[in-house]
């Protein structure tokens, strides 16, 4: 599962905020993961003494709770599960992630570094690492996290830690490495919306604006996904390629669907470059 600035379990669009010059801002950003079962051992409850089961069942609440964004009760969750299993590495890795919805990042980054003791390719606890690194401005340090987690033997999540470091690039402004980043995303998982989005952002960014458009009309095809921020960037796309006719009709969609949006607003002043 992911989450959005630590907040929420569920990822729907992700987009570049201010840090980038004229980017789009939006709500939400890349994404931390709640632990996953380690693929390298298949525990069966038999092999499991009563310290872990206890502390597995209280991992499963925590990861419930901290879901449905009930975050003190998913920290005292996780608490008990560390009481129960000391060398629980996954909880550790949970409590990370609390501590940083709660703005705690000594705990946090406490909490990951502990995570990664007791398991140093856990790639889940890797990206976290990253991504929290990111959000503090720790570039470097991020990127090398990033790259970690990417040569865990059979990481299944390679895709979605390419989206994060590609956004973490773009935010460093590493605009050409983020480009690469997102690439390799998109040709893992062509089908999210936030890969497209992103990968069109730092290509309008970069002046390739007809890359840009093909990645962010497979986005804006979508009316479950699209919204103003990508309506707003389409625009923006086809004023800078000259097709003003194609501009107007993305804004005459974000005119119609987000009357009362700050982009429908920047089109009706015709604030292309802000």
């Amino acid at each position: 599962m992911t989450a959005c600035r630590f907040l929420q379990p569920t990822l729907a669009a992700i987009f570049l905020g201010a840090a980038l010059a004229g980017c789009v801002a939006t709500t939400q950003t890349l994404p931390p993961t709640l632990p996953t079962a380690d693929l390298k051992d298949r525990t069966t409850a038999s092999d499991e003494s009563d310290a872990q089961k206890r502390a597995q069942a209280r991992m499963d609440l925590a990861s419930a709770y901290f879901g449905r964004g009930q975050v003190r009760t998913a920290l005292d969750e996780v608490k008990l599960a560390i009481a129960a299993d000391p060398n629980y590495g996954q909880a550790f890795n949970l409590r990370g992630l609390i501590y940083a919805n709660l703005g705690d990042n000594a705990r946090a980054e406490e909490s990951f570094k502990r995570a990664l003791q007791l398991n140093p390719a856990d790639a889940d606890a890797l990206h976290n690492y990253a991504y929290f690194l990111c959000e503090q401005k720790r570039y470097g340090e991020s990127t090398a996290l990033f790259n970690q987690a990417l040569a865990v033997p059979q990481y299944g999540g390679a895709a979605r830690t390419l989206l994060a470091l590609g956004v973490c690039q773009a935010f460093a402004g590493q605009l050409a490495q983020s480009d690469v980043s997102l690439s390799r995303s998109y040709e893992l998982d062509p089908a999210n919306p936030a890969t497209a989005t992103n990968l069109a952002q730092v290509l309008y960014q970069r002046g390739e604006y007809e890359r840009a458009r093909f990645y962010i009309r497979h986005v804006n095809a979508l009316a479950n996904v699209s919204n103003a921020q990508t309506l707003w960037l389409a625009a923006r796309i086809e004023h800078k390629i000259g097709d003003e006719g194609g501009a107007a009709e993305f804004g005459r969609q974000l005119r119609n669907r987000f009357p009362d949006s700050r982009e429908a607003s920047a089109y009706a002043r015709g604030a292309f470059d802000e």
